[in-house]
């Protein structure tokens, strides 16, 4: 257990980012969250919308709890009770555990809102938080505190979006994209903010830290103003996206549906 939790130290070398024990860990993770989505998000979509509230807030419960757990644990193993600076909620995964209590507990437009963000970032953010986390899986054991709680966690928000698209809980109404853009933009200059008053590295938005944010790092040359800015970008643009690819879907839908009633028989 001294050693899961890496009081004085981990003893074991990192097995590896991309290494065969990170790709089986992560994998089995995203087996089981997928598992659950669809078994959850099918079972609940035909219920009342409080009715299919009830799973994504034992996910915010958890993902908060396990969140607050780890802090607790890396304060008291640091013996430095200012290492929650280091561990805010300011990547873009970790937006979740404020957005998921939001979707899950809020009422009216802010609740939209949250469902709409879950929806657009939880399965990026489970992609990148479990296979692309190269910080990581490069410097801690796979089984150990730091990589079984990120992942965790991480595998939570990729659940919560499946969950609400399958379930049609989130309804990604174009008035709440603003919204979307406001929370993402909120987040994004706190961070930077962070990153030059800690200093640190939330978002990624100073270097790469062995993500795949470092290809982007690298074709800028590391540049202070513009690898921050098109980080940003890319976020902006993957909202554009999602968007687009959910309504382009959501017409072809329509339009086969209404085939499909063109087709009926006239009653005569």
């Amino acid at each position: 257990m001294k050693e899961f939790f890496g009081f004085g130290g981990y003893s074991r070398p990192p097995e590896g980012y991309l290494s065969p024990e990170h790709l089986i860990f992560v994998s089995s993770l995203m087996v089981v969250m997928i598992a659950l989505a669809v078994f959850l998000g099918v079972r609940y979509r035909g219920r009342g919308f409080r009715e299919k509230l009830k799973p994504l807030a034992v996910a915010a419960i958890g993902m908060d709890g396990i969140e607050l757990i780890k802090i607790v644990i890396i304060c008291f193993r640091n013996h430095d009770a200012l290492s929650w600076l280091y561990i805010l909620p300011l990547f873009l995964c970790s937006i979740q555990l404020i957005t998921i209590p939001l979707a899950a507990f809020a009422k009216g437009r802010v609740q939209e809102a949250a469902l709409d963000f879950v929806a657009v970032f939880g399965l990026l953010g489970a992609v990148l938080g479990t296979y692309g986390a190269g910080n990581n899986y490069g410097s801690y054991p796979v089984i150990s505190l730091d990589n079984v709680a990120s992942g965790l966690t991480h595998c939570i928000a990729g659940f919560s979006a499946l969950y609400v698209m399958i379930s049609r809980a989130a309804g990604l109404k174009k008035k709440n994209m603003p919204i979307t853009f406001a929370i993402l933009t909120g987040f994004c200059v706190a961070a930077y903010i962070a990153d030059v008053l800690l200093p640190y590295n939330y978002m990624f938005l100073m270097r790469g830290d062995g993500t795949p944010y470092d290809i982007l790092y690298d074709l800028l040359g590391g540049s202070p103003v513009l690898y921050p800015l098109a980080v940003y970008l890319l976020f902006i643009v993957y909202i554009a996206a999602f968007y687009g690819v959910y309504y382009l879907c959501a017409k072809s839908r329509k339009r086969a549906a209404q085939r499909s009633v063109d087709r009926l028989p006239i009653a005569r």
